[in-house]
């Protein structure tokens, strides 16, 4: 941007220039030779200058916007006016004693000016229902006003007026200023205006000066005076040049077609306008001379709308600040909505809202993310029926405690730890935090916030996993072992099996680590084949397993020490040779209740089961 385009409206050097053209041309024809020739030529070129104004302004607009096509016909109207006055100005140069104005001129004029009357009628007022009344009503009070000064300083003067054409000419000229100040003071009261307020309004006194301004010069001096209309003529010409330049700054600032404050909520406007029109009266009355009474009703009916006006004025000023409050408060509300929307957007967990159907009425976008479901579709599917088979109970406690506490409580809340079906058919472990919302007017269900927890249940469970089973085999290890038993410590009597690997010792020394390895997963697979649904295989340590069955009675116990001998016993391929190993078998029965006592006493039936094996091997 140049520094001439961010140059203040008091620093521009066009708009000082006007205001010294604006003294010289008083001084020209009050205290110098200006007479009515010059008065035209001065006309004349401001018209010309208005041409040049508006056609800068329209190429500042946006191409096909309704403020360029305002300021293109303001063009073409200053083009009319100029082409008129520039035809008055050659006839009164050739005839320096012409007095009366040309109905060439007026035609011309005319015609401008009802050009943009159309336009400015036509321009969208971007409001619409009783808003667009209020915008009507406000403008048709403010031209009630103008027209009433018009009435009185220029149409009644014309009508005085001794050529008819003249009393036509001022008529109609007055009535198409009306009319044009009537559409900008639409425009003004609007919120689409091509101008700002500043513009508008000078370029609105400036439109009616030139109806008003011979004509209050003479009811102000009282006398004709030739020098003193042309410069009340020509000054409200000046002005709106004057407007024109001001909105070409304030558009070349970079505040494109709109002005950059906005309107009011009310306009006080058409409240001067009814004051104006009662100052006019009471000195309408001056002129006339009335009685007492007529001033006793004037001065009451003048108290009473100044008093009705005031009331009026508060009224509007306080429903403006509440009006303004509560758009402060919908914007607050709005700001929270979408920083709450973000973070709902961007959040990793995914809010589930159920009904009392247990039916899905809300689900956040992290369901897509989670569960591989669109939010969109997941509303209306029952939630229930997600979970795993396995976490039902689980799931269902958790809706169970939910209900329990107390109606209302919105800061009591239960968690648990379940699986939900994705859509590729696997299943997420979720840690899902649940409230009952029930009964909130805005909720109305209950709420789960629930987090993906799959990786760290994985590693938790392997963890466990390597806590609890052997390494090498898979298999439970002692630790483990000794918790099953104490599960079983309420269940009574409960029986286990220990083994010992005979042999085991010269197959790791004389073939290897790896041989003897191989001997020990051989034998936990083959263990693991004989369980039944509920048993128990662990590694004690070494080449000593253990076996919990399920059943404890003795002769399911005796059976399974059999077939361990018996799967035991079998050849065991390595490298293509054979390995034989023997296995002892000790059994113990009795209380769960001290797993270590139960398992020395199998661990001691065992050792005596190896030596009643080695004494009958030597006998």
């Amino acid at each position: 941007m140049r520094d001439s385009d961010r140059r203040s409206p008091r620093r521009d050097p066009v708009l000082l220039g006007m205001g010294a053209f604006t003294v010289a041309v008083v001084l020209w024809f009050l205290a110098g030779p200006g007479d009515g020739r010059s008065s035209w030529l001065i006309q004349t070129g401001l018209d010309v200058s208005l041409v040049w104004f508006a056609r800068r302004l329209a190429a500042l607009c946006a191409a096909g916007s309704p403020a360029r096509r305002f300021w293109r016909t303001m063009a073409f109207t200053a083009v009319c006016c100029a082409a008129g006055d520039g035809y008055q100005s050659f006839l009164v140069v050739r005839h320096p004693g012409m007095t009366q104005v040309s109905v060439v001129q007026t035609g011309l004029v005319v015609l401008g000016m009802s050009t943009m009357v159309v336009t400015m009628l036509r321009h969208p007022l971007g409001a619409a229902g009783r808003q667009r009344l209020r915008l009507w009503l406000d403008a048709a009070t403010v031209l009630a006003g103008v027209a009433v000064f018009l009435w009185y300083f220029a149409v009644g003067a014309h009508l005085g007026a001794d050529r008819a054409v003249d009393r036509l000419a001022g008529a109609a000229n007055s009535a198409v200023m009306l009319v044009i100040v009537f559409g900008v003071l639409k425009l003004i009261l609007s919120d689409t205006a091509p101008f700002t307020m500043a513009a508008g309004v000078a370029g609105s006194i400036g439109t009616a000066g030139t109806a008003v301004g011979s004509s209050v010069a003479n009811v102000l001096t009282g006398e004709p005076n030739p020098a003193l209309m042309s410069v009340a003529q020509l000054l409200p010409c000046i002005l709106v040049v004057f407007s024109l330049r001001l909105q070409e700054l304030h558009n070349r600032r970079g505040r494109g077609d709109r002005p950059a404050a906005p309107r009011g909520r009310f306009s006080r406007m058409p409240y001067v306008a009814v004051l104006a029109t009662q100052i006019l009266l009471v000195a309408a009355l001056v002129e006339v001379r009335p009685g007492a009474r007529i001033w006793g009703v004037t001065a009451g009916v003048v108290v009473i709308t100044v008093l009705v006006l005031t009331r009026q004025l508060v009224a509007f000023h306080d429903n403006d600040r509440l009006l303004t409050d509560l758009d402060r408060s919908m914007l607050e509300l709005r700001s929270q909505k979408e920083w709450f929307s973000s973070l709902v957007q961007h959040a990793s967990d995914v809010t589930l809202v159920v009904d009392a159907g247990d039916a899905v009425t809300y689900a956040s976008p992290a369901a897509v993310r989670i569960l591989g479901i669109d939010p969109a579709q997941a509303l209306g599917a029952v939630l229930r029926q997600r979970v795993h088979p396995d976490d039902v109970d689980t799931f269902d406690a958790l809706a169970a405690r939910l209900e329990a506490f107390p109606a209302g409580d919105a800061s009591a809340a239960a968690s648990a730890q379940v699986r939900l079906r994705h859509t590729d058919g696997t299943y997420r472990w979720l840690d899902v935090v649940g409230a009952d919302l029930r009964d909130h007017p805005s909720v109305r269900g209950v709420v789960y916030n629930a987090r993906d927890i799959t990786e760290a249940r994985a590693l938790q469970d392997k963890l466990l996993h390597q806590a609890t089973h052997d390494a090498l085999t898979g298999l439970a290890n002692r630790a483990l072992l000794g918790e099953r038993l104490q599960q079983r410590a309420a269940g009574g009597q409960t029986s286990v099996l220990v083994i010992d690997l005979d042999g085991f010792k010269e197959i790791n020394d004389g073939h290897g680590h790896h041989a003897g390895d191989h001997v020990l997963t051989t034998v936990a697979s083959r263990l693991t084949a004989l369980l039944h649904p509920g048993d128990v295989a662990a590694r004690l340590g070494g080449d000593e397993f253990a076996v919990l069955p399920a059943d404890p009675r003795p002769a399911r116990v005796d059976a399974l020490a059999e077939q361990i001998v018996a799967g035991l016993s079998a050849p065991i391929g390595l490298d293509g040779g054979a390995l034989r190993i023997g296995a002892s078998v000790g059994v113990a029965t009795g209380p769960a209740d001290d797993p270590d006592r139960l398992l020395r006493d199998a661990d001691a039936a065992m050792y005596r089961t190896k030596q009643h094996r080695k004494a009958a091997a030597t006998v």
